[in-house]
């Protein structure tokens, strides 16, 4: 494999090589930081990723969006405006046969406007020091699950919006990466008193 190539870490399609284009703006997420946070996702979804929905909003390689097709989410909409880079997502996404898998070319904030359907989760991985984060903080609302999850990367830690906490958060290297959640302090358990996900996830 070569030295900048990804590959699948998890799931059905286990393994598979992600290429990755030369283009000064994709910054692929690393395999142990993708390992990291599925097993942040499997417990907080208790291991169910059939019937989920999930938005990869700058999706470069498409190795988050990827991961989530391999580990058997229902729906991935992919939105990446690099030609060179959409068009190495549809030759991966047909290798694959990966049908759940919906690439978009174009704007993130023009499918932020125009989605008709809810998410359950979002990946935010866009190209650092452009202010991506702050035009698209008060967009998301609209377009979540009430139990939606959101992961983001960033050149430095963020302060998270209101309508959102944070459920896990580590570094590797010069990347922060985190895992929010919307809503969460209005969702409780009724029967025992105490909010949910009270246990401590993996590290």
């Amino acid at each position: 494999m070569k030295k900048n190539a990804i590959r699948i870490v998890g799931g059905q399609y286990r393994r598979t090589p992600i290429p990755v284009v030369d283009a000064t703006s994709l910054r692929p997420t690393p395999d142990r930081v993708r390992e990291t946070l599925f097993n942040w996702l499997r417990y907080f979804w208790a291991d169910n990723f059939s019937n989920k929905r999930v938005l990869d909003l700058f999706a470069g390689t498409g190795a988050l969006g990827f991961e989530a097709a391999s580990h058997g989410v229902e729906f991935v909409q992919m939105v990446e405006k690099n030609p060179d880079a959409v068009n190495a997502l549809r030759a991966l996404r047909n290798k694959l046969q990966a049908t759940q898998v919906r690439i978009h070319a174009g704007n993130a904030l023009h499918v932020l406007e125009r989605a008709d359907r809810p998410f359950d989760l979002i990946f935010l991985d866009p190209p650092f020091h452009q202010g991506w984060l702050d035009k698209i903080w008060d967009q998301l609302p609209a377009i979540l699950s009430p139990d939606a999850l959101i992961y983001v990367e960033s050149e430095s830690p963020i302060s998270v919006p209101a309508n959102f906490s944070s459920l896990r958060q580590q570094k590797a290297g010069h990347v922060h990466f985190q895992l929010l959640e919307f809503a969460a302090a209005t969702k409780t358990d009724n029967n025992a008193g105490n909010t949910l996900h009270s246990a401590s996830p993996p590290q």
